[in-house]
């Protein structure tokens, strides 16, 4: 859940473009009733994390000025040094300052969860319609008195599957394509910035701005679009085999779901 793990990663473009919400086999696709929601956005505003995100808002601006000021005369070397060490101390006091919220939330989820029979839980975000919302059971559970109790049961067997598009994005295929395309945008982006600086009129800046975007998607549907079609046919194949009515990105489960993330990566070697 967003409001209690901060993903901190940069999706490469292959990946964006692979895996919102793949594979919908004709068979059971309308069986989504054991699929709950929340919205992650409500439980993140509770005075719990409120306070809890304070905290460390406070303490990391304190301690950015410290950090500052030691590294105003280091030399780089020194300076990453000293910024490594910034971000191992952030760490820990997010690990110290959220792992007590964290279980509690997880804890709750998981029991309201079970108490409804769901499979999984996803964002809210990403439903248009359906689903069970247990927002508010979740809520409750978290500012009631006393901790949630977890569930004595596991969660029966999800329908609905999920990729982690960071794991992807590191096979040699996808990374290759993504690295190619990236360094030809990065080359592409100097010849016409200078371009632009020797544009006459809006006319000729508008004729190379067409043309950069021109560029720019050929290059995209001969190095990526492969890629990321095929991506896709292994997430559905994959999906179909283990009878999923669903797939969608790791970051939007919250609860439940079955992990393929393996299964496609194996399969894209």
């Amino acid at each position: 859940m967003t409001f209690w793990r901060s993903r901190g990663r940069t999706v490469a473009l292959a990946c964006a473009l692979v895996a919102a919400c793949v594979a919908l086999p004709a068979s059971g696709a309308t069986d989504v009733t054991d699929i709950g929601a929340i919205d992650q956005s409500a439980i993140a505003a509770l005075p719990a994390f409120q306070s809890a995100n304070k905290q460390l808002s406070d303490f990391g601006g304190s301690l950015q000025r410290q950090y500052q000021k030691r590294g105003a005369h280091a030399s780089q070397a020194q300076q990453q040094k000293l910024v490594a060490e910034f971000q191992s101390r952030m760490a820990d006091k997010q690990r110290q300052v959220l792992a007590p919220l964290l279980q509690r939330a997880q804890v709750a989820v998981a029991s309201v969860a079970s108490s409804k029979n769901l499979s999984v839980v996803v964002d809210r975000r990403i439903v248009v319609y359906g689903g069970t919302d247990i927002t508010g059971n979740v809520r409750d559970l978290l500012t009631g008195v006393g901790d949630p109790v977890p569930p004595v049961s596991t969660p029966p067997p999800s329908k609905v599957g999920y990729v982690d598009q960071a794991a992807i994005d590191q096979t040699p295929k996808v990374k290759a394509a993504t690295d190619d395309f990236l360094k030809f945008k990065a080359d592409q982006d100097k010849i016409f910035t200078q371009k632009l600086k020797d544009a006459k009129t809006d006319a000729d800046r508008d004729t190379v701005l067409k043309d950069y975007r021109k560029t720019l998607d050929d290059r995209q549907n001969t190095t990526l679009k492969p890629v990321i079609d095929s991506t896709r046919a292994a997430i559905a194949d994959i999906a179909k085999g283990k009878g999923l009515i669903l797939v969608i990105d790791r970051g939007n489960i919250v609860f439940g779901g079955m992990d393929i993330t393996n299964d496609v990566t194996a399969k894209l070697k």
